[in-house]
């Protein structure tokens, strides 16, 4: 309970910040409607089940085999993420509004945001660097994994349902306001670099 409002105040920046998804959601909002944006941020959220689950056993047997490897996946984790903020800070990207897809059946959409966002390993590994620095040590990582990382699901998907509702509304006009603002990618850097340093740093 010491950590979680930590955890919620970066889940919350983390998740209202435009990434991969949001700019899938926007671009299938924008250019097919409401039910379209709805499918594809249900599919996103799908699918990043795949990665909690990899990673909550992946860890929990990773920390019974290896004494040692709590700290291991701490400072790896840290590292990841501070590179993760400073390839955000310096890399401007490709604004949302220039995103497009090809029109699809609801069906298709939807698992097309299930397989993008399973195949992605960007997220296994940003799952991987995340949930471990609100964990703690002497309880059940695997529990403790499945419950943040279906916090963190449900935010996420819950702000992509929101966006997507908006983009069917205002469409274009909405993409390029979001991809004009440079304030978005130092918010996110910001909280990559600060989440990173603060997970070398904890005990």
């Amino acid at each position: 309970m010491t950590t979680l409002p930590v955890f919620l105040t970066a889940m919350f920046l983390l998740n209202i910040t435009p990434g991969p998804d949001m700019l899938y959601v926007l671009a299938r909002a924008s250019g097919q409607g409401r039910a379209a944006g709805l499918a594809s941020a249900l599919g996103i959220g799908a699918g990043c089940f795949f990665h909690i689950f990899a990673v909550a056993f992946g860890l929990a047997g990773l920390l019974r085999t290896v004494p040692m490897a709590y700290n291991a996946v701490r400072y790896a984790g840290a590292a990841y993420l501070i590179y993760l903020g400073v390839r955000t800070l310096l890399d401007r990207g490709a604004a949302v509004g220039t995103v497009t897809v090809a029109p699809a059946s609801l069906s298709r959409i939807f698992f097309q945001g299930v397989i993008t966002n399973v195949l992605n390993p960007k997220v296994a590994f940003f799952f991987l660097a995340f949930l471990p620095q609100f964990l703690d040590a002497h309880r059940s990582a695997f529990a403790q994994t499945v419950k943040l990382g279906f916090i963190f699901d449900c935010s996420g998907t819950t702000v992509n349902i929101v966006v997507a509702l908006a983009a069917s509304s205002l469409g274009d006009v909405l993409r390029r306001r979001i991809g004009g603002a440079p304030a978005f990618r130092w918010l996110t850097g910001s909280v990559f670099i600060g989440l990173g340093l603060r997970m070398a740093h904890s005990d």
